[in-house]
């Protein structure tokens, strides 16, 4: 049918436009956010590309639900603007009739956001944090970057060194800075290399250098010079990783283990699909435009829209995270709001004219 070829055409051509800059915004965002982290030794710098691009499908259920939704409105209010949807009614065609095409069009779409919400993106997030937690139990000297400090997991030492050879796990023109036990102290040493005991503990030791220690306020400090000087690091290679949390759990998982949380975080992913789906339904009644105003009231309250329902969304994934509302009402509510305020749209797009019929406005103004 043409009508119908025609707006999944145009949607199309539409959702492209909107998916890549949208896309291109939100990607740049978290690449100078994922770059800054790695400038300050929070991630691994040797891993910021594969953490953008994970960090990215983390991202894409939402943009592609603010993507489906804003297609649709643009396209419904281009038919309007342009008075073409004047045509399509005079040719027999409801405003109805948008529900095939755009349902046709966006199914795909909800299918991708599902499987993005409930494999991918726990997958992304689990690969995401796993990569986080091996890099922070790495021992200190493979963490420092040259020519900038680094403080230690353990918050006791600040490092500075000239250069790194990871490999060998090697340093070279080493600054430590150190506190224990009330005391501080300074160590330099030419270079310094990392020793395994048999029991799997882990030194950093330090070759040809010095130690400055005292205590803050007071005069008296010791200088030592030495060959050798041994610094126990607080990790070891063989640490377990710590507990996943909730978002990267997969689904599997989260329904083996039913707690608060795990209920909470299954009822986001769940509904993240039929959020797209109503948005999608939403956006037909929503794109009406009259020419002769203008639509910046229209996108106004779209935009609205958007943003309370899936704030809504959000705050019934707390309140079944603090056990203040049941999994089973939380996981269809919101969304039964949602659907009923798209009935109400249509009904007022397609039966009324005006939220007050005209003949109550008519009797008032006889009356008076």
């Amino acid at each position: 049918m043409v009508f119908s070829r025609s707006i999944v055409a145009e949607l199309a051509n539409t959702a492209g436009a909107v998916f890549t800059v949208l896309f291109s915004v939100i990607f740049s965002v978290g690449l100078v956010r994922i770059l800054g982290q790695a400038a300050g030794g929070t991630i691994d710098s040797q891993a910021v590309f594969a953490i953008v691009a994970l960090t990215a499908l983390t991202y894409l259920p939402t943009i592609l639900s603010l993507t489906l939704f804003i297609a649709i409105l643009i396209t419904v209010s281009r038919s309007f603007r342009d008075s073409e949807m004047v045509v399509w009614f005079a040719s027999g065609q409801s405003l109805l009739a948008w529900v095939r095409p755009v349902t046709r069009f966006s199914a795909p779409i909800v299918l991708l956001i599902a499987v993005l919400s409930l494999l991918i993106t726990p997958w992304s997030i689990q690969q995401i944090e796993e990569s986080k937690q091996r890099f922070a139990q790495r021992d200190d000297v493979s963490r420092v970057a040259a020519g900038r400090f680094i403080e230690s997991s353990g918050a006791q030492r600040v490092f500075f060194v000239e250069s790194v050879d990871l490999p060998s796990a090697t340093v070279r023109n080493l600054f430590v800075s150190h506190r224990s036990q009330g005391r501080e102290g300074v160590i330099v040493a030419s270079e310094g290399v990392i020793e395994v005991r048999p029991n799997g503990d882990r030194y950093l030791v330090l070759l040809h250098g010095r130690r400055y220690e005292g205590t803050p306020g007071q005069p008296q400090y010791r200088t030592l010079e030495f060959d050798r000087y041994g610094i126990r690091l607080d990790t070891r290679p063989d640490a377990p990783l710590a507990e996943l949390n909730a978002k990267a759990k997969p689904v599997r998982q989260l329904l083996r283990e039913p707690t608060p949380v795990n209920r909470a975080e299954l009822l986001w992913r769940v509904g993240l699909p039929m959020v797209a789906l109503m948005l999608a339904l939403m956006a037909i009644p929503l794109g009406h435009v009259n020419p002769r105003v203008g639509r910046s009231a229209n996108m106004i309250i779209a935009v609205l829209v958007f943003l309370l329902y899936h704030n809504s969304l959000s705050i019934v994934q707390a309140w079944v995270h603090q056990e203040r509302l049941s999994f089973g009402i939380g996981v269809w509510v919101t969304h039964a709001v949602a659907a009923a305020l798209v009935v109400l749209l249509f009904f007022r797009r397609v039966y009324l004219q005006r939220w007050i019929p005209r003949w109550i406005t008519a009797r008032r103004t006889a009356a008076s």
